[in-house]
């Protein structure tokens, strides 16, 4: 194979989710099989770079200051939802089991992996409490290790001067699973008996 097709390959091995296999397959499918569809993908790419960021307000993807979800006026916006990372967002979306708005971590406290409170999306969060009518926070957090010890820290550092009702999903979620691979009629579930958190 030739350097630049290495080099592809090697980036896209990078993907999530991809191998050298997947990588090799898709390289050769967009270069030699499918060449026709590499200029629409690379734009693709160039335009979804230049104006896709997170929501200023939660952390999810927007092109803007505000993503679809916070600019719904018939969201309720006194339930905020915690989630770990976006797809965990879009999983409970699809489910149609939530009607309020969400929060974006962006990941989960891991001091093994040196993730700390201040590499994740807590600072805003912390802020959104304090300045906005919430009533209820709901932590759907993956129900391993680090998603407990993360769900345990936002108890202990919300603000004091209002009381915020916390709760945690897990009803339906096997220990140890996110949000991400459960399926609508769980993720429904989980919602619907979430529990008291502190």
């Amino acid at each position: 194979m030739t350097p630049a097709f290495e080099k592809l390959q090697k980036h896209l091995k990078q993907l999530p989710g991809l191998g050298f296999r997947s990588s090799e397959r898709i390289a050769l499918h967009l270069l030699v099989e499918k060449p026709d569809r590499l200029p629409a993908l690379v734009a693709a790419l160039q335009d979804a770079a230049a104006v896709v960021r997170r929501c200023t307000r939660c952390g999810n993807l927007a092109e803007g200051e505000g993503c679809d979800i916070c600019s719904d006026e018939k969201r309720d916006r006194s339930v905020v939802c915690v989630v770990e990372h976006v797809p965990d967002l879009v999983a409970i979306e699809r489910s149609g089991a939530f009607r309020g708005v969400y929060h974006v971590l962006h990941g989960k406290l891991s001091p093994i992996h040196g993730v700390a409170p201040a590499d994740l999306n807590l600072e805003a969060l912390r802020i959104r409490i304090k300045t906005e009518e919430v009533a209820e926070l709901i932590l759907a957090l993956p129900n391993d290790v680090e998603g407990e010890a993360t769900c345990h820290y936002i108890t202990q550092h919300l603000p004091t001067d209002r009381e915020v009702k916390t709760t945690r999903i897990g009803f339906g979620l096997p220990s140890g699973g996110g949000v991400l691979y459960a399926d609508a009629v769980t993720l429904k579930s989980a919602l619907e008996g979430r529990r008291g958190y502190r």
